[in-house]
């Protein structure tokens, strides 16, 4: 049996080859959640992608939300406001989020009751702003530590590179 870290290995090289080359952004994410999924099924109730989406005529982060992008798992909510929640804390913290209990973060945004802990990770673009989050939630306390952060992160850069952010 493979260890945490030796499956995230895996997943980053299963990522890079699945994704290189494409155009595809929505497959290429779609692809990439569904790999997620399938390397932690026991650990991942939900994987997926919010991506930042400007209003019209606005121009800053604080007038553009999180939309739901590709993702494996049960419903989810269809957007997130800026610093709201945890998807919306990564993103105006420009910071990967652990939370090993969603019912202790200030202002969670209960998706789904069955969540009970979440990491989230901001995915860059070459100018520096967060594009899109890498939101992943379990239905147990404590599931996500620093090996989760490091290798989601290393994912968050492969995806930001192929999808030319």
């Amino acid at each position: 049996m493979m260890t945490k870290q030796e499956r995230y290995e895996t997943l980053c090289a299963q990522v890079e080859s699945l994704i290189a080359g494409e155009t595809n952004e929505t497959g290429m994410l779609a692809n990439t959640a569904a790999a997620m999924k399938e390397m932690f099924p026991e650990a991942y109730f939900w994987v997926g992608f919010y991506l930042v989406k400007e209003l019209e005529g606005q121009g800053d982060e604080k007038s553009s939300r999180l939309e739901l992008g590709p993702f494996q798992g049960s419903v989810a909510c269809y957007t997130i406001p800026y610093g709201k929640g945890v998807c919306g804390t990564a993103w105006a913290e420009q910071r990967t989020q652990v939370v090993p209990d969603v019912e202790a973060f200030p202002g969670h945004i209960a998706c789904s009751s069955l969540s009970r802990s979440e990491i989230v990770v901001p995915v860059f673009g070459m100018d520096g702003h967060v594009k899109a989050v890498i939101d992943i939630d379990s239905t147990e306390v404590g599931t996500f530590d620093e090996v989760d952060a490091l290798y989601l992160e290393k994912i968050a850069k492969i995806l930001a590179k192929e999808l030319r952010y």
